[in-house]
């Protein structure tokens, strides 16, 4: 017996609804196999980049080509002096002595005027909120000639919710180097940072090594989930629609 065209119309809204989810989650897992291949790269240059002995970081002339995925995670060593009257507190967290527990604080960036002539940015380490004001830590800032050992890290990328910077009081919510040296009117300014290793400082603080190294790979658990999911959808439509037609034949 013909269907009635009364039914098929009866699944055209079900169906449409049916469809726009559908391609929601589809589009969900395949950005988590894009995550996935961007994760994995990234770990690929974290392993190939971050041992072994530290090398020297990219000359002044070429900072102007600078590539985040061609030097990010290298490990360098710089020789310079540190100008701490122009040293940045960035807002962060780090991670507590109990897992799962950070605590609030500051990433001190300190200008370092390299024996080159240039300046690097170097992000020495972390320190409590009672600890932001250098004058709490004095033993902190060494005079003269210095040598960082660290990596190379991009500048700290924004997002709809980071808070404003605050130069004219010294408040800074990124990472950013070039940022930083405008306001200090400080140049020429290396377009990177260098997370400082876990070399003590004098006085114990700021403390370095704070770089993560380890990171989770779960996307592939998460682009299956959403696949899974967009499967299960189409065998429910499809129950569904099934029952549907054949209601009253």
């Amino acid at each position: 017996m013909a269907r009635s065209p009364h039914k098929g119309r009866s699944l055209l809204i079900p169906g449409l609804a049916t469809l726009i989810a559908l391609a929601i989650l589809m589009g969900l897992g395949t950005w988590q196999m894009q995550r996935k291949a961007w994760k994995e790269d990234l770990i690929r240059q974290i392993e190939t980049r971050a041992y072994g002995e530290p090398g020297s970081i990219v000359p002044e002339s070429d900072w102007k080509n600078w590539r985040a995925d061609q030097d990010e995670f290298r490990k360098v060593r710089v020789t310079g002096t540190f100008l701490h009257d122009r040293e940045a507190p960035v807002y962060g967290l780090a991670q507590g002595s109990r897992q799962g527990a950070p605590i609030q604080g500051y990433y001190i960036l300190t200008p370092l005027r390299l024996t080159t002539g240039g300046i690097a940015m170097i992000n020495r380490g972390f320190v409590p909120t009672d600890l932001k004001n250098p004058a709490t830590r004095a033993q902190s800032q060494p005079d003269g000639e210095v040598t960082v050992t660290g990596l190379v890290r991009a500048p700290e990328a924004r997002n709809p919710f980071t808070p404003n910077d605050d130069p004219a009081r010294n408040t800074w919510f990124t990472r950013d180097p070039q940022a930083i040296a405008q306001a200090r009117g400080l140049e020429p300014v290396a377009p990177f940072l260098i997370d400082a290793d876990a070399t003590p400082n004098p006085g114990g603080w700021p403390r370095g090594g704070q770089t993560p190294l380890t990171l989770p790979n779960n996307h592939l658990q998460y682009a299956l989930t959403w696949y899974g999911l967009a499967l299960t959808l189409i065998g429910v439509f499809a129950a569904f629609a099934w029952r549907r037609l054949q209601r009253n034949d």
